[in-house]
């Protein structure tokens, strides 16, 4: 027997990081690695991510509702709500907020949680795994890519966002139910056009 294929979250991230660097290069998250990103540009990307966060949670509370079986992706979609819904709780508070219902999402951020969207009502419920997945894999990533001390105003970003195992939940998963080339592609389309919102993001939080 031949060596065995790469898994199918390590062939993803390998396939599209190509996205990763060019979002690590984007001006807003030059400026932050310096500590000369102006105040206003990391509120309103910070008054955007709080929508996107509020927003996913209700998604991952429709999908944890809705997917009763197989029993390990309805276990996967009721586990990353909980963990969603504890963040986002603990965020609102943090920032004094009811909600997000006054909050205008940004071009990106439409797109964004738009196609998040599509694949939750059009897709298999795997297909939402993946399309959650750029979001947990870049953030730590590009966390870890920054240089970035403690004196840096942004550092609380870097240390918050560069622990994690996103592999513990995705892994197996993604493996088990991702198996035939076309499911491998049609995964693959999603993850690269949800890396590529998470670019736009960033990029659009700061045009220069």
């Amino acid at each position: 027997m031949g060596s065995k294929q790469m898994n199918v979250y390590d062939s993803l991230w390998q396939k599209n990081e190509d996205i990763a660097y060019q979002t690590l290069a984007v001006p807003f998250l030059q400026h932050m690695q310096l500590g000369d990103l102006q105040a206003d540009y990391y509120v309103g990307f910070m008054i955007q991510d709080i929508n996107y966060l509020v927003k996913v949670t209700d998604m991952l509370k429709e999908m944890s509702e809705k997917v009763k079986a197989p029993k390990d992706i309805s276990n996967f979609m009721k586990n990353r709500y909980e963990s969603y819904q504890k963040y986002a709780e603990a965020t609102l508070k943090q920032f004094n907020l009811n909600g997000v219902s006054n909050i205008k999402a940004t071009p990106a951020m439409e797109k964004y949680l738009a196609d998040y969207k599509e694949v939750m009502e059009k897709e298999e419920p795997i297909y939402f795994a993946v399309a959650l997945l750029p979001c947990a894999r870049l953030w730590l990533w590009l966390a870890n890519q920054l240089k970035e001390t403690c004196c840096n105003a942004y550092y609380t970003w870097k240390k918050d966002n560069m622990y994690g195992h996103p592999e513990d939940h995705y892994k197996a998963l993604l493996d088990k139910y991702l198996t035939k080339p076309e499911q491998i592609e049609k995964a693959n389309n999603i993850f690269r056009r949800q890396m590529k919102n998470e670019h736009d993001f960033f990029e659009s939080s700061l045009q220069e």
